[in-house]
């Protein structure tokens, strides 16, 4: 069913509103005009039957000053110009007659005593008019808000349903996130469909990540757990020097291969990564990713120092931790430059600082800069932020001329 839209009904909810109040005005103006005038005749009526039998002459015409009341005539002496004239205090009303062909004034007095309200019930009607407004007001103000919750109460059921989505709890398979058919064909019926349309969206891209995730996990382990297991079969066997580099590469090339399915099932499990947290010793997983990246310096003239605080602990993930130190150990490793002598990691009570000495960079070749320090480094800075994004870790990569630092602080 076609309905106004929105628009139109906030516009139609205005136009009861002002219609409504321009009616009740309207009344109350022509009411207030006739209610006037019946005083003003009902008076004059009285007046005359109080002097009955002799109706009293109002008002009357006076054509010479000295016949005027006492009380007009020094004003009258003055020649006053053609026109109206009121005197509140005398309760008269005058109107100023040029007569023309005898070349003089001529004078009409409206005596209005009696006829007028007096000051006390002026204050009556002052409170009756201020008590109306205060009514029409009320009843406009509700009315308004009465039409206007009306026509922006789809709007709010909508920002209703979508604040009660849990996001971390999207309803499995078909059913529907948003109920879009609850709503007319409208621009709020239109926005619902689209949300509709986004979190289906999500919902299935949910699904898929969780089925991924669990094929991954198993189709792609499987394989490297086997070629492991061949290569420690082939290592144990009688092989030359060539074949057993061979297999060692190929082993190291498992291993990674190994670290970086880990890696990205990580990333892509962030609640099986913040499930999993615990305090542990930071020490013992830093001598593991040395040791596990130790193949990089082979051909290198380069030392690994660590120092610091053998104690320190850090809460999270320990295998995230430890996919972690593998990205910094290796990164610090492969970007060693020709002619560095060592490599420093130290230990501290919530930070670990891993420093390269980039000053002896070959001849023409720049250092890297901040802007390009997470390009030049690699995915694997990306996937550590990531990593530490979802641990409450921080990461950042300090440069200047002589070093570059990978600060890990927890």
């Amino acid at each position: 069913m076609q309905r106004r839209s929105l628009r139109k009904r906030v516009e139609f909810a205005f136009v009861i509103c002002f219609v409504w109040l321009s009616a009740v005005w309207g009344f109350a103006f022509v009411g207030a005009i006739r209610l006037s005038e019946d005083r003003v005749l009902t008076n004059q009526l009285r007046a005359a039957a109080e002097d009955y039998p002799d109706l009293p002459e109002n008002p009357r015409v006076y054509g010479d000053v000295s016949r005027l009341p006492e009380k007009l005539r020094d004003w009258a002496r003055t020649d006053p110009d053609a026109g109206l004239y009121e005197f509140v205090d005398e309760e008269l009303h005058v109107a100023v007659i040029s007569v023309e062909s005898e070349q003089r004034r001529a004078f009409v007095v409206l005596d209005v005593a009696g006829l007028e309200a007096s000051s006390s019930e002026d204050w009556w009607l002052l409170i009756a008019i201020i008590v109306f407004l205060i009514v029409v007001g009320s009843l406009g103000f509700w009315l308004g808000i009465l039409f206007m919750r009306k026509a922006v109460e789809p709007v709010v059921q909508l920002a209703s349903m979508v604040s009660t989505i849990d996001l971390e709890h999207l309803p499995p398979g078909n059913r529907e996130v948003i109920e879009a058919s609850r709503f007319d064909n409208d621009e709020v019926g239109v926005l619902a469909e689209a949300i509709k349309r986004a979190f289906d969206r999500v919902n299935a891209f949910i699904v898929r990540e969780r089925y991924f995730t669990g094929w991954a996990s198993h189709e792609l382990r499987t394989p490297v757990t086997v070629m492991m297991g061949a290569l420690e079969l082939l290592e144990g066997s009688k092989l030359s020097d060539d074949d057993a580099q061979a297999v060692e590469r190929a082993k190291r090339a498992t291993v990674e291969m190994n670290m970086t399915i880990e890696m990205f099932l990580s990333l892509v499990r962030e609640k099986d990564v913040q499930s999993s947290n615990e305090l542990f010793f930071v020490a013992p997983l830093v001598k593991q990713a040395i040791e596990q990246q130790q193949h990089l310096l082979t051909g290198k003239l380069i030392d690994v120092y660590v120092d610091g605080v053998d104690q320190a602990k850090a809460y999270g993930n320990p295998r995230a931790f430890l996919i972690t130190l593998n990205n910094l150990v290796r990164n610090a490793f492969e970007h060693a430059p020709p002619g560095q002598v060592s490599i420093k990691v130290n230990i501290k009570d919530g930070e670990l600082l891993i420093t390269n000495n980039i000053g002896g960079s070959p001849v023409g070749e720049k250092p890297p800069t901040e802007s390009s320090s997470f390009h030049g480094y690699g995915l694997g800075l990306v996937i550590v932020q990531r990593l530490c994004s979802l641990n409450g870790w921080s990461f950042s990569l300090r440069l200047d001329d002589a070093h570059a630092t990978a600060c890990l602080s927890w």
